[in-house]
């Protein structure tokens, strides 16, 4: 924890990163041609916001990771654990600060791993006590910073994780990053065979108040409170405020201690909070996988606001594995250039800061199941890959290494 407090105090006095989100556009899919985006070679990385590595194994297959950088400094954070059994995907979409998403991935997946050492196995109830460990070790340290700092207050982060547990997947999120499954060979019930087409399937909630259902949820769940959810500029935001309704960090909206007053207009509230307007607890999916579970895409909202769930895995299944996140990445951003009327060779030329102006900072990481491996436990070297970070280092995988935990128990 004083590890992770030092880093975050050296940035207590520099600027706050761009905050505001961009919204969904269902009509992203206009002015590019997949088929044309299926069949371009990919050849060496020109863009210097971009980060990769194309190609890597994990225990039950293989996985393709990238990121984009848009703001100035970079608000995401991205991770892949692999293990001998077991393999981990971490995405945080930071906002307000880089620091929240950082402090999540050097804290999580540790708590995660400690946990299931403890319990003998993995399970839905180790991963929430390991996402509410890691919001209480968050929300300390901005107790601590709170009285030199006020901004910390503001700084969140959502938050999706998801783990290959021998042959049981869990995926687990706050806010809008998304986990999506490709599914091919599925029986047809029209004709009781298997098809060859791949289809998507969303693992994950958007806690995101331009969603109907979560309007609703706010509404039953403050009563008293008509401003729980405003309309600006045709986007609902909690408060007017912040479009995400469960978050890691956000203390502002969570605890009246550490409300921003009126020089702080961003994130100012003019009646003191009743009660915590967003939470911290995760939405859990839990999947027995099957033959015909293919994939799956892990990826921040910057990804999805360009890309449809079934656009991206038929970009996926139609290309060869080996670069497939960074082929997401250039796809979705030529479409936020398109957008805007530009080309995306004037896109990067842009610098990061000004890069927000046409899309988000994105992280992507494509998980291959070659469902054979499950029971063949391929000896892969357990191993940490961060976005941005050049280096290998080892996985706290290690950790399970001659303890009593079974990653073939799974409740």
């Amino acid at each position: 924890m004083s590890s992770s407090l030092g880093k975050i105090v050296s940035a207590c006095c520099g600027p706050l990163s761009q905050y505001v989100r961009m919204n969904r556009d269902d009509n992203s899919n206009r002015d590019i041609n997949n088929e044309d985006a299926s069949i371009t070679m990919l050849g060496e990385e020109d863009d210097p916001s971009i980060w990769y590595k194309d190609l890597e194994k994990h225990f039950c297959g293989e996985f393709s990771f990238a990121a984009a950088q848009a703001n100035r400094v970079m608000e995401d954070h991205g991770q892949v654990e692999t293990g001998k059994n077991a393999t981990f995907v971490g995405v945080y979409d930071g906002h307000g600060s880089h620091e929240t998403a950082r402090f999540i991935g050097d804290n999580l997946f540790y708590h995660l791993i400690k946990l299931a050492q403890e319990n003998g196995t993995m399970s839905e109830g180790v991963i929430c006590n390991a996402f509410s460990e890691t919001e209480d070790g968050f929300l300390s340290i901005v107790k601590q910073l709170y009285p030199v700092n006020r901004l910390v207050a503001s700084w969140g982060s959502c938050c999706l994780v998801g783990v290959i547990w021998e042959g049981k997947l869990f995926v687990a999120n706050l806010g809008d990053s998304r986990a999506v499954l490709g599914c091919v060979g599925q029986k047809m019930l029209s004709c009781l065979c298997q098809s060859k087409r791949v289809t998507a399937k969303q693992l994950t909630k958007d806690h995101n108040a331009n969603m109907k259902e979560v309007r609703q949820e706010l509404h039953a769940s403050h009563p008293d409170d008509p401003q729980i959810v405003l309309q600006k500029f045709n986007v609902w935001r909690i408060k007017g405020i912040i479009q995400v309704s469960r978050s890691i960090g956000d203390a502002y909206l969570k605890n009246p201690d550490f409300a921003l007053d009126e020089s702080y207009p961003r994130f100012h509230l003019p009646e003191p909070l009743r009660r915590p307007v967003l939470r911290a607890d995760p939405s859990i999916c839990t999947r027995i996988l099957q033959p015909s579970d293919k994939f799956l895409i892990f990826a921040s909202d910057g990804l999805w606001e360009h890309l449809s769930n079934q656009e991206a895995v038929e970009i996926v299944h139609k290309n060869p594995r080996e670069g497939i996140a960074r082929r997401l990445l250039r796809l979705a951003l030529q479409k936020a250039a398109a957008k805007v009327n530009r080309s995306y060779d004037e896109l990067k030329g842009c610098d990061q800061g000004k890069r927000r102006l046409w899309h988000d900072d994105i992280t992507v990481a494509v998980v291959f199941i070659d469902y054979e491996m499950l029971n063949n436990k391929a000896p892969v070297p357990e191993r940490s890959f961060r976005a941005f970070v050049d280096s290998i280092a080892p996985s706290k995988f290690k950790i399970l290494q001659g303890n009593d935990v079974n990653p073939e128990s799974v409740e």
